[in-house]
């Protein structure tokens, strides 16, 4: 196996474990969350799920595809407890996953692995718009404060 592809194989395996650390905080959060804005923010944190999940089953599949065993390891998590809070996590966990997909999808094309890279391209989108929408969210909560 060239350097590169173990390379990608272990990126992946590493986007793997924080997709699953996503499960785990959106479904956490979902049950947790509380106050006026709890209708809002649960119908959000359980909207993230499915599409979480079906990150985590893209990646699981290249891994092996590329010839790699998919971690079955979340990367570590702490959640925050106010949902102000569960949100400013969920931002930044949604900023360092969009940097981890671009540096990604970089190695997927120097590999020669231009398919994987337009799924990459896709799961950016994805993430971008939870990034945007967890945005929004923040500044109706400042504006009801």
């Amino acid at each position: 196996m060239s350097v590169s592809k173990k390379a990608l194989i272990d990126g992946l395996n590493t986007d793997l474990a924080h997709e699953y650390q996503a499960i785990l905080m959106y479904n956490s959060y979902a049950a947790m969350v509380y106050g006026m804005h709890r209708p809002t923010l649960k119908q959000f944190f359980e909207g993230e799920l499915p599409e979480e999940l079906a990150h985590a089953q893209l990646l699981a599949d290249k891994i092996t595809a590329l010839g790699g065993t998919p971690t079955t390891e979340p990367a570590p998590l702490t959640l925050a407890n106010e949902p102000t809070a569960m949100l400013h996590q969920v931002l930044e966990a949604e900023s360092e996953t969009i940097d981890r997909y671009v540096e990604r999808r970089r190695q997927a094309e120097e590999a020669g692995e231009y398919g994987l890279a337009t799924d990459l391209d896709d799961i950016i989108r994805d993430e971008t718009e939870h990034k945007e929408e967890t945005e929004k969210l923040l500044r109706d909560i400042a504006e009801t404060v």
